[in-house]
Formats: structure tokens, sequence, C-alpha cells
């Protein structure tokens, strides 16, 4: 049974130490753990708690009010007030996050005394509370020297230093979304309002390792790495590890694979053409051999799991659960006439790619690989939209794990007209099902609705090729405790080490 040092009502322990890889979306993973913001996200129905608030109220369709965390400091020391939530948003105003609704409807802050704040929109946003969770502040100092970031991709910070507000002070290296260096250190905050809450006193992040190298740290030996996702195909090597165990858990994440209908080959812009792709991937067979079993068949982007979206695919079967495959293949060979593809991708998702490509070859399609890292896929499929993309590319892959927090805009945001991330023709329609998507709040029968009309118009044209939702399934250190969010956080401050810990241990 391991015996934690790092248990509740206990500062963190002198050396201990945690070493992670996190192979994609490692800004995601890590900001809550550095950065503060109002909300952060959790393991509950609604997806997030209480973080540098402790209540909110809602007083119109256009007004949320949010009672301030007393006693807080920055990292640097400087007081966390309402003054600071006032100066962070006249610098959100100026250059905001762009992957929302919340550039456009986001009007004003106002402050109704040192603990209490006002954010005023400009029309009903259902969704406001998800952006809340990415509004983070930071230190006068930080402000100066970069503002925010007005960039596609969740904010964080842009050089290592005591700019935040989160028990963790990103010591060295930096990790954002369009720059990342290869290993970031976090060392806990002197200055954290919750003194018991860090239990680990340093953790080192790997942003780019050998994931072969990577995995035999955690299972043949210890010291090296302690924690990491791992492939579906290596589960039985971790559970016959003596130093590494298997975690498993339920997730909102998503593989999102992209279809190039804006400079990729012609016959991509053709519905019957994405379609033919869809039917002849067997998800079944995905599911059981490339995934081992851990995940969930779906009819398109979005994980079944998020709220509005199990009711909305209820009456929706997968392409291949519809009609096998094997059985429509002189159909699918009459549509595909021998297409020949390009494939970038990273090394990480060739297991299903190998899938894919037997699937595909067996109606006449032929794949081109390219295997590239997560900052070159962003920066093609960034870039496609507006036809400046640097490589030719017709499928494009990367992890879409849940960022925006228990909310299916996670995996529908990349349908949105005229955005970076679209990588499809324009389509008003799904234009204004987004826009009434935004209005709703959700886990209501309102929200609910217009996913089921949203989800049947993409499922319809098949604008992304579909493979299944996969589970959290991480290799973990036997004397680390740690246990996986459903979406893209990595809780550092819920990681706790025993006795025996390679760190700790005398």
């Amino acid at each position: 049974m391991l015996s934690l040092l790092g248990s509740a009502n206990a500062a963190p322990i002198k050396d201990s130490h945690v070493k992670i890889y996190i192979s994609s979306l490692p800004y995601l993973y890590t900001s809550h753990a550095v950065n503060g913001s109002l909300l952060r996200p959790a393991n509950n129905e609604r997806g997030w708690e209480y973080y540098m608030a402790t209540s909110h109220s809602k007083i119109s369709d256009t007004v949320y009010e949010f009672k301030l965390r007393k006693g807080v400091k920055f990292q640097d020391g400087t007081a966390f007030n309402a003054d600071a939530v006032m100066e962070n948003m006249k610098y959100f105003k100026k250059k905001p996050f762009l992957f929302s609704k919340i550039n456009t409807v986001y009007d004003r802050t106002e402050k109704i005394d040192d603990y209490t704040v006002r954010f005023h929109l400009k029309e009903k946003y259902g969704t406001f509370l998800n952006d809340v969770i990415w509004i983070q502040f930071y230190t006068k100092k930080y402000l100066e020297k970069f503002g925010w970031n007005g960039k596609a991709t969740c904010p964080n910070l842009a050089e290592a230093g005591p700019y935040g507000l989160g028990p963790y002070i990103l010591s060295e290296g930096y990790i954002e979304g369009d720059r990342k260096t290869d290993k970031a250190v976090f060392k806990v905050n002197p200055y954290y309002f919750d003194k018991d809450l860090a239990k680990v006193e340093t953790f080192t992040v790997y942003t780019k390792l050998d994931p072969d190298l990577a995995l035999s740290d955690v299972v043949d030996s210890e010291g090296f790495l302690d924690i990491m996702p791992i492939p579906f195909s290596d589960v039985d090597l971790v559970r016959s590890s003596p130093y590494a165990k298997l975690v498993t858990g339920p997730s909102t994440d998503n593989i999102a694979i992209h279809i190039n209908m804006v400079n990729g080959n012609e016959k991509l812009k053709d519905k019957n053409v994405r379609l033919a792709l869809n039917r002849a991937i067997d998800q079944r067979q995905l599911l059981d051999y490339a995934f081992s079993g851990y995940g969930q068949i779906k009819p398109t982007l979005a994980s079944p799991n998020f709220p509005g979206v199990k009711e909305a695919v209820k009456n929706l079967k997968a392409y291949s659960e519809v009609e096998p495959p094997k059985e429509i293949r002189q159909e699918l060979k009459s549509i595909l006439q021998g297409l020949e593809l390009k494939v970038l991708t990273q090394d990480k998702f060739m297991f299903i790619w190998r899938s894919i490509d037997r699937d595909l070859r067996k109606v006449g399609v032929k794949l081109d690989f390219e295997i590239v890292d997560e900052t070159t896929i962003f920066g093609q499929v960034l870039s496609t939209n507006g036809g400046k993309n640097t490589k030719a590319w017709d499928l494009i892959v990367w992890g879409d794990d849940d960022w925006y927090f228990n909310h299916p805009w996670a995996a529908t945001f990349v349908y949105q007209p005229n955005s970076v991330w679209s990588t499809m023709p324009a389509d008003p329609q799904m234009g204004k099902y987004i826009d009434a998507m935004f209005k709703e709040a959700a886990n209501t029968p309102q929200f609910t609705e217009v996913m089921t009309k949203m989800i049947n118009h993409v499922y319809k044209n098949a604008y992304m090729l579909v493979v299944p939702a996969p589970d959290k399934v991480v290799a973990v250190n036997k004397k680390v405790s740690y246990s996986p969010l459903p979406m893209a956080s990595l809780p550092l401050w819920d990681i706790e080490v025993s006795a025996d810990h390679w760190s700790v241990r005398q």
C-alpha cells in the first residue's frame, strides 16, 4: 500500500521531485498549476471549481459578479485584488485570446469593492464560465513586458519567472501553444495562499523525448521519469513492470484528423469522397486493436462524454457501424478512384494510421506519410485557412484534448467559419449553429437541441476523418500517487510521493 508523505495539512517534502513527459499540448496541461484564474478545471459535472474566486452570481444574461479570495499574493509577493483584475482585463481587452467568442462579446469589467468585480458582456453568452477558466491573471511587471498574447491558442507564460498566482512557479523554460522548450521546471510558490496544497517541491516537465526511451525509463528503472501517457499497445508492458503501474480513466479528449478542403486534393471538396473515406474505416477494429479497447466508438469528432453530445448522438452511429466496410468496398472503390493523399502526423499517432492505411488500401487509397513534430502540425493547421501553409497536406492529425473543460466547443471549434482552425469551405449554416451554441449554457435542454442539430450537420458533411475517442492511459511510478483528470489539465497540486520515492529516500 502506498504510504504518502505529502498528505493533507503538510508542506511540500524537502527535495521531492517528480518528472513528467507530456507529448501533446503541454501548455494546456501545466497552465493552471502556474497561473491563477477565477475558476480552474476539476473532475466534477460542471468541469470547474473556484480558484481565485470564492463564489459568483449571474446578475443577468450579460452581467456576472465574482467574489475574490482574500489574502492572495502573486508569486512575486504583490497583492491580488480587484485592482489586479482590472489591470489584467485592460490588457486582455487589447489582445484577447481568439479560440472562442469572448474576444467579440466581452465589454468591460467593473470594480465593486476591493474583492468584488463584475464582468459585463455585449450579449447573452452561455459559455462565459468556460472562458473564465482561461482568463488568467499576471503581475504588473509581466503585463508591461508581454501583455496578453492575442493568439489562437490558450495563454501561458512567455518566459520563466514569478509572474503567476498558482501553486508552482515556472522557474526554467517556457511552454506556449506555438513555442516551447524541451524541458520546463516548476518550483513550489512560497506565497501561495494554501500552504498545504502543493505536496511536491519540484516538477520537471519534458515536452520532447524519444517516446520509446521515455517508456523504457518508466517501466525498466526509476529516477529519470515518473509519469507519461503511453501508447495503448504498451499497456501489458506497464502492467508487468516492477517500477510502474497503469492508471486509466474516462476522458473528454479526442483525436482530430483534419481533411484539407482549402488547398488539398481537389477531390476532398466532394462530400461523397469524404463520406467514402470515413465509411471505409472500421472503427470497431480500430478500437479493439489500435486502442486496445481503451476508448469509445463515435459518429463525429466530439466525445460522447461531453454535455449535450451523449443525447445528440443517441440516434447516430459511426459510419462503419451503419454498414460494415468490407461489405461496401466495391462501391467505395468506385467513389475514391485510386485517391492518393499526403498525411502529416506525429510519430505518436502512427498506431492509428497503420490501421487506417490498411482499411483505405482495401478501397484503393494510397497514403503518403510525413512524420513531423507538434509545433509543425499546429503551424500547418493554423495557416491553411488563409492558404499560407508551407507544406502540402491532405490529412493532418493532432491530439485534441479537452482544453475547454467539459464543453464540446473543444471538439466543434474546428468547424467555425473563417477560423484559422478550420480547414473546410465556408458553411453559413454551421456559423448559425455555433452562434446559437454560444448563447446557451451546457446541461440545458436548449444546449442539447443546438448540439443535436450541429452534430447531425457535420455528420452528413463528413468534415473530419473520425476515429474512436481515447481514454486516459498513463504509466505512473508505483511510488507516486496521480489520477488524471478527464480533460487537458495536469493537477500538479494533487500529485504525491511515498517515503521511498527516489527523490526523497536516503
